[in-house]
C-alpha cells in the first residue's frame, strides 16, 4: 500500500545580518515561521560545517514532523526561497 507525501512543513535558512538563521515554516510561507537555531555567518564559511548546521537543523525539523505524524520526513532536494522570503544577505 503506497501513501502520497505530503508536505507539512520545511526548514528555512535565511542569512539575516551576521546569522543564517534556520526557522520550521509552512509549505508555502514564512508566516508564523518558528526559529530553530541561529550561526554566525563566519562560523559557516567552511562547507563542512556548513552541511553539519544544515544537518542539524533538518534533524530538528524531522523531529517536529515526527512527534505530530508517527512518521519521519523524507528530504527532497534544497529550493531556492522565492524573492519575498529570501533575508538580507540572499
Amino acid at each position: 500500500m503506497s501513501q502520497k507525501a505530503e508536505q507539512i512543513g520545511r526548514l528555512a535558512l535565511r542569512e539575516q545580518g551576521d546569522y543564517w538563521n534556520a526557522y520550521y515554516a509552512r509549505p508555502d510561507s514564512m508566516e508564523d515561521a518558528v526559529l530553530l537555531g541561529s550561526i554566525r555567518i563566519v562560523a559557516v564559511k567552511d562547507p563542512k560545517r556548513k552541511q553539519e548546521f544544515i544537518d542539524l537543523m533538518r534533524n530538528v525539523v524531522a523531529d517536529i514532523i515526527e512527534d505530530m505524524t508517527g512518521r519521519r520526513p523524507v528530504w527532497k532536494a534544497p529550493q531556492t526561497a522565492p524573492e519575498r522570503e529570501r533575508g538580507e544577505g540572499a
